[in-house]
C-alpha cells in the first residue's frame, strides 16, 4: 500500500503551508505565518499573489476567475480584485473561532469552516459551523454541530461535499442541494486514529487526505478502507492533485502549527509523487485538484 514512486521535492523552507489547489497550470498556496499566497509554475517560479495579514488559509475561484481567500484571524473571505484583496463576506458573526480551509464549487459558491474554539490556548473541545458564501457574498450556515470542519471537496457532479472532521476522526458527506443547502449528513469514513486535515479527490472517487498524527498521506475509500499510504518524515497538512495530466500528488507537510516555531524553523515544504489515478475534474480547479 505505500507509494512505488520516490517523493520529489517542489518547494522548501515555507513557515506553515496550507491550501493546496492546482489551478490554471499553477500550483497555489498559503503559508500561514508569512501572510502570503502564492503561486509556483511548473518552471519553479514562485509568485507571491497577496498579503493577508489576518492568515491565509483556504483558497478559490469564482466562475470569472478572481481569487477567493480566507482570512483566518478576521474571519473573512476576501477577494482579490485587481486594486488588491477586498471584503468579499464578513464571517464573524457566523463562525465561533478563526476561520479555515475552504472549498469553492462551480457556480461560485465558497464553503467556509472554522477550527470552532481556542485550539492553542487551551480551550475546551466546541463544535463548529459550515458557512456557505454566494458569488455575491451572501453568508449562512449550512451545516453545524462539526468537530472541526476542515478539507472539503466537491464531486464532480456537484451533488457531494466532504468534508474532514480533524476532530471527529472522520470524513463526513452532505448531499448538496440546487441553492447550495445541505442536507443528508452521513459518515463518509471512520478514521480511527486518524485526524483528517487537508484532503482532495481522485477521479475514482477516492480521497487523498492528510494524517498530521500519523506523519502519512492516506487514500480513502468511502467507507474508510485505505488503500494507499505515503509515508512523511513531518506531520503531513495537506494535498493536492495536479500537473499536466492530473497525477501529481502535491503533498504539504510541517512540523508545527505554532507560529514562533515554525517561522523560526522554515522547515515547511511541499513534496510531489505521481500516482495512478488523476484528479476527480480538470474543470473544478476551485476544489484544490483540478487541472
Amino acid at each position: 500500500m505505500q507509494a512505488t514512486a520516490p517523493l520529489q521535492s517542489v518547494i522548501n523552507g515555507l513557515a506553515f503551508a496550507e491550501a493546496p489547489r492546482w489551478h490554471g497550470g499553477k500550483l497555489w498556496f498559503s503559508d500561514m505565518y508569512t501572510h502570503s499566497v502564492h503561486c509556483l509554475e511548473p518552471t519553479g517560479q514562485l509568485t507571491t499573489v497577496a498579503q493577508v495579514p489576518g492568515k491565509p488559509s483556504g483558497l478559490g475561484w469564482l466562475p470569472d476567475g478572481r481569487l477567493l481567500v480566507v482570512s483566518m484571524a478576521e474571519r473573512k473571505l476576501l477577494r482579490l480584485e485587481p486594486q488588491g484583496l477586498v471584503e468579499h463576506a464578513d464571517l464573524s458573526q457566523l463562525a465561533s473561532f478563526d476561520c479555515n480551509d475552504m472549498v469553492v464549487d462551480r457556480q461560485g459558491r465558497a464553503y467556509v469552516g472554522n477550527l470552532g474554539f481556542d485550539v492553542f490556548g487551551g480551550a475546551p473541545l466546541q463544535p463548529a459551523a459550515l458557512v456557505m458564501v454566494t458569488p455575491d457574498g451572501q453568508a449562512r450556515t449550512v451545516a453545524d454541530g462539526l468537530l472541526f470542519p476542515n478539507g472539503a471537496v466537491i464531486t464532480p457532479d456537484g451533488k457531494t461535499l466532504i468534508i474532514a472532521e480533524t476532530f471527529g476522526y472522520r470524513l463526513t458527506a452532505f448531499d448538496v442541494a440546487a441553492d447550495g443547502s445541505l442536507s443528508g449528513r452521513r459518515s463518509w469514513a471512520e478514521l480511527g486514529d486518524v485526524m483528517p486535515d487537508g484532503i482532495c479527490l481522485d477521479a475514482q472517487g477516492a480521497v487523498w487526505a492528510g494524517s498530521p498524527l500519523t506523519s502519512e498521506f492516506l487514500r480513502i475509500r468511502e467507507g474508510g478502507e485505505i488503500t494507499e499510504r505515503i509515508a512523511c518524515t513531518q506531520p503531513a497538512i495537506a494535498c493536492a492533485l495536479g500537473g499536466a495530466d492530473g497525477r501529481t500528488l502535491y503533498l504539504v507537510s510541517g512540523p508545527t502549527t505554532r507560529p514562533e516555531e515554525a517561522l523560526a524553523a522554515r522547515a515547511g515544504r511541499i513534496d510531489s509523487v505521481r500516482v495512478a489515478v488523476a484528479g476527480a475534474d480538470a474543470g473544478l480547479a476551485s476544489a484544490g485538484y483540478a487541472a
